[in-house]
């Protein structure tokens, strides 16, 4: 295993920011880390990167103890904080050899991290002059450098607009053919676009570990349907297969399905049954918004 959680615990004053928290990541996956804001993900990061100490469990890297082998672990992980600390008044070149001296790895590296990240055209230039974009681009340099086999990303693509997040996308899983990647983010179809895997967490506690294999075959279903007239929930949960009824406004619900069955011709069924006309009527998929949503609302 490249990451290894057991039973993780974290209590700031009397806030507990980690209950219990275990799980555990295989080399060369790429998996979302996820939860509100608040929940958990930064303070796991900063245990994982040995940046902070839990109060109780045990976590490893490469099979490195985090508290008993921290250099170890700091050599094989790449770590990208949410804020990206750069020296703004540094070039681009500058800034990495800084940074190369530091890891002590040879100079020659610093031209390999530049293609990589397709830095080259910028390179000449001063870091405060660059894009949002390439700024993340020489964050992520920085964490290449010493060729890691683990990359920590916290929020890699905040604030990024739709052109820039797409070529960090394209990056990342470029990067991702070759080592384990903890990404960390807001942005659902990000996760959904470049993750093999999610791991949800809210209020310090893991409440979903899943494949997004798993998810896109769960065999479940979302209708949403308007009606022209208020209906009792009790009488939708009577429909074959339902799991969960909620009017999310007006006369529109959402029903919720355990079944691949396409379910829209029972609701259509029921409004005919029920003397009621159907305004609107479509079935979503159940996706990674709607699981985050159920499970941290």
């Amino acid at each position: 295993m490249s990451i290894t959680v057991t039973n993780i615990t974290k209590t700031f004053g009397t806030q507990k920011a980690l209950n219990n928290v275990s799980f555990s990541i295989k080399k060369g996956e790429i998996v979302g880390f996820l939860g509100p804001n608040g929940a958990g993900k930064s303070t796991m990061m900063k245990i994982l990167t040995t940046y902070s100490r839990a109060d109780d469990g045990e976590a490893a890297v490469n099979t490195f103890d985090v508290v008993d082998q921290k250099n170890e672990v700091q050599k094989c992980i790449g770590y990208l904080p949410e804020h990206n600390p750069l020296y703004l008044d540094m070039y681009v070149k500058e800034y990495l050899h800084f940074n190369a001296s530091v890891y002590g790895v040879p100079k020659d590296q610093i031209a390999l991290v530049i293609d990589k990240t397709g830095l080259s055209p910028e390179a000449h230039k001063k870091i405060g002059q660059l894009s949002k974009g390439y700024r993340q681009r020489v964050g992520l340099a920085a964490a290449l450098l010493h060729d890691p086999e683990v990359l920590i990303l916290d929020e890699p693509t905040t604030g990024l607009d739709p052109n820039q997040l797409l070529e960090i996308r394209k990056l990342i899983l470029d990067i991702g053919k070759q080592k384990t990647i903890l990404l960390s983010t807001h942005i659902m179809k990000e996760v959904e676009a470049v993750c093999d895997r999610v791991i949800i967490i809210n209020k310090g506690e893991l409440v979903a570990d899943k494949k997004l294999t798993e998810l896109r075959t769960s065999g479940e279903q979302i209708i949403e349907v308007e009606f022209d007239y208020r209906v009792e929930e009790a009488l939708l949960q009577k429909l074959p297969h339902v799991t969960k009824v909620t009017n999310i406004g007006g006369f529109v619900y959402e029903i919720q399905f355990s079944t691949d069955q396409d379910m829209r011709p029972a609701v259509f069924d029921f409004a005919h049954d029920n003397e009621l006309k159907t305004l609107q009527l479509s079935r979503k998929n159940r996706n990674l918004e709607s699981l985050f949503t159920e499970l941290t609302s």
